[in-house]
């Protein structure tokens, strides 16, 4: 809470609440009460739109702020009947939220709060809704690796790079569901099958390189993917799909291909 939010509950004045402070500091730990940072008072200023951040006359300041526990520690400084009643409540006040939050948190996401912490419980509900870069399959899974090999074409949005020393007919099976324009990088494969293929679609370019070990995946020339298993392999072994974040990597990459 902020002191000039607590002055009005206290009726008086802001500097009461600092005086207080000041004249008390080894009982206002960091944890129980801090002063903002100039950048922190600004944002909050900015979204705020009444003058209860400008001190009373007007004067821009950095307000200090209370926890919980700096709340009911003023609660022992500033002693009168009205400080105290007002005290009861605020607690009562947090009690009451406190338990709200963590009960819902608990039924739908099982967090915890640490009210020390300001900003870990936002990060782990914002990091609960990226995707996941890295996918281990094992055997039998085949299914599941196709599965998650077309959520990786659809992510293109025109062009596919493919490197597998090793294509045949399944591959091609896999491409026919695409419509993305696809470079296959490849050393052996059956011709007859590729042929076949070329006559009723048009989505698909072979090139011969035999530079290549690894099975490798280009979005668009921007998002890499490694496979640990050729792509007509997918789910009969163990082995991973994993996302390359370096943009180095992947720039050295097309350098070789071109």
């Amino acid at each position: 809470m902020l002191d000039s939010d607590l002055a009005k509950l206290y009726h008086v004045e802001t500097k009461r609440i600092n005086e207080a402070v000041k004249n008390n500091m080894e009982k206002f730990p960091e944890r129980f009460s801090f002063v903002l940072t100039n950048e922190e008072a600004i944002n909050l200023r900015s979204k705020i739109s009444t003058s209860r951040l400008n001190n009373h006359g007007g004067n821009r300041y950095a307000p200090r702020v209370f926890t919980e526990q700096g709340v009911a520690m003023l609660a022992t400084i500033l002693k009168s009947k009205v400080a105290t009643q007002v005290s009861i409540r605020i607690m009562d006040a947090f009690v009451a939220m406190r338990k709200y939050i963590s009960s819902d948190l608990i039924e739908h996401s099982k967090m915890l709060i640490n009210h020390e912490n300001r900003l870990s419980l936002l990060e782990n509900t914002f990091d609960s809704f990226k995707d996941k870069n890295n996918h281990i399959f094992y055997e039998g899974q085949i299914y599941d690796a196709y599965s998650l090999m077309m959520k990786i074409f659809e992510k293109a949005e025109s062009n596919i790079i493919i490197i597998d020393n090793y294509i045949d007919k399944d591959i091609l099976d896999i491409l026919s569901k695409t419509s993305k324009q696809v470079t296959l990088i490849t050393n052996k494969y059956k011709i007859q099958d590729y042929e076949k293929y070329k006559e009723q679609y048009n989505n698909v370019t072979l090139v011969v390189n035999n530079s290549f070990h690894d099975r490798f995946i280009i979005l668009d020339k921007k998002d890499l993917y490694h496979s640990g298993a050729s792509f007509k392999d997918l789910g009969k072994k163990c082995f991973a799909i994993t996302k390359i974040e370096s943009k180095e990597i992947l720039d050295s990459l097309l350098d070789k291909l071109e």
